[in-house]
């Protein structure tokens, strides 16, 4: 096959006409269900038929990597389950840029009375992080001013919401059944295990305010490194390194062996070793894969010859709404119009773990092609499946662009 192929239609029927077991790993971030932002492929989590249908046309043993949302993943690993798959882990992808969509109960009440709030002083743009994104880790509401209640019941619930900041999302990975034991899997088709040293976590890419202290513990030092074996063993959390992910970790002391952690609560992180002297020798905690959300550059690059669509446009809603955030850096004009574009070292990184080298990645929603370009750039091979010839398109440039940097040693 040639090294990606794109379908625009059905994922059901695309994948109906697949041949059976030819597929090496499925790696998608397939509809929420939270009719996000009005968009009608958001309609529904993608039931039991779906992932049916990806299960045929995988290799036994294939994994399965899925995104879902905080409020409806039960819905998303139940029907990956129902399907014939085997849940194998729950990952969690924390970050920092995140907006609350919360409905502020106080102003709703006031607008249900008819009653005009006083503006008390502007909003101040908030502080930002060092790569100009903003530390509050979110926007601002459509109403740019501090606001007082204008009536009593408004003034009762002054300060009461709907909603928490989102700050992380679960990523499911799923393994088709094995043929044997693994080993036997492994040996006829290919599939069935992790690329654990391919993905290993090394200081080298923590961000700078991470890396001077996040120091190996013994179990690491002692038994999993070799000169061939460099970096930290692949763990079930992913993060982006912003400064309010960062504080959510804490830095520990050293602990010895058999001995309870000093220190305040949450200071629980640490890896044992009997032979050891020290169960971890301390350290930051936040010890794990580290990868920025998607920025404009990563949105856009390979799209030099398509129109900028502005925040309004890309949302169909009015410039400067609710969850339309002026600071953030990739809120600004740009020319990928897909809403939920993942970063694409992060998608490097899933399809790295669970694909065998030069092997098929299948993404049944590929919305603007991240998996695509990801698989491009680790010289894998690319089915892409979407219903929306606007997002085919930009994924079809984005992926012949990245198909260009793989072959040229990127």
């Amino acid at each position: 096959m040639d090294r990606f192929t794109l379908h625009l239609g059905d994922c059901r029927e695309v994948m109906a006409a697949m041949d059976a077991e030819s597929v090496d790993a499925i790696v998608s971030d397939p509809p929420y269900g939270l009719s996000f932002m009005g968009k009608g492929w958001d309609h529904g989590v993608p039931g039991e038929e779906f992932w049916r249908e990806a299960l045929r046309v995988a290799k036994p043993g294939a994994h399965l990597v899925a995104f879902g949302g905080t409020r409806t993943y039960h819905r998303l690993a139940c029907a990956i389950e129902d399907a014939g798959w085997e849940i194998r882990d729950c990952l969690m992808w924390v970050y920092g840029q995140g907006f609350p969509k919360s409905l502020d109960v106080s102003k709703a009440m006031d607008k249900a009375a008819g009653a005009e709030r006083e503006r008390v002083c502007p909003i101040a743009a908030p502080a930002q992080n060092g790569d100009g994104t903003s530390a509050l880790g979110g926007g601002r509401q459509s109403d740019p001013w501090v606001t007082a209640p204008a009536t009593d019941l408004a003034r009762q619930w002054e300060g009461w919401g709907t909603a928490l900041k989102p700050a992380w999302e679960p990523i499911i990975l799923a393994r088709k059944p094995l043929v044997g034991t693994v080993a036997a899997n492994v040996a006829r088709y290919g599939t069935g295990a992790l690329n654990v040293d391919g993905c290993r976590v090394g200081s080298e890419i923590l961000p700078a305010q991470v890396a001077g202290q996040a120091r190996m513990g013994t179990f690491e030092r002692g038994v999993m490194l070799t000169p061939e074996r460099a970096g930290r063993w692949p763990a079930n959390v992913v993060h982006d390194g912003s400064q309010m992910v960062l504080d959510l970790f804490p830095v520990t002391a050293p602990a010895r062996k058999g001995k309870p952690r000093k220190g305040k609560a949450g200071d629980g992180y640490g890896m044992t070793h009997t032979g050891a002297e020290y169960d971890d020798d301390g350290g930051s905690a936040a010890r794990f894969f580290y990868c920025a959300k998607a920025s404009k550059r990563d949105r856009d690059v390979g799209l030099g010859d398509l129109p900028e669509a502005t925040p309004g446009q890309r949302t169909e809603r009015k410039e400067g709404s609710a969850g339309i955030n002026p600071y953030a850096g990739d809120r600004g004009p740009a020319r990928n119009i897909h809403p939920t574009v993942k970063p694409t070292d992060l998608m490097r990184w899933l399809v790295r773990l669970v694909t065998p080298p030069g092997g098929v990645v299948l993404d049944p929603f590929m919305g603007s092609g991240s998996t695509g370009k990801a698989a491009m750039l680790e010289r894998m091979r690319f089915v892409g499946i979407d219903v929306t010839p606007e997002y085919v398109e930009i994924a079809r440039r984005r992926i012949e662009h990245a198909a260009r940097e793989g072959s040229d040693g990127a």
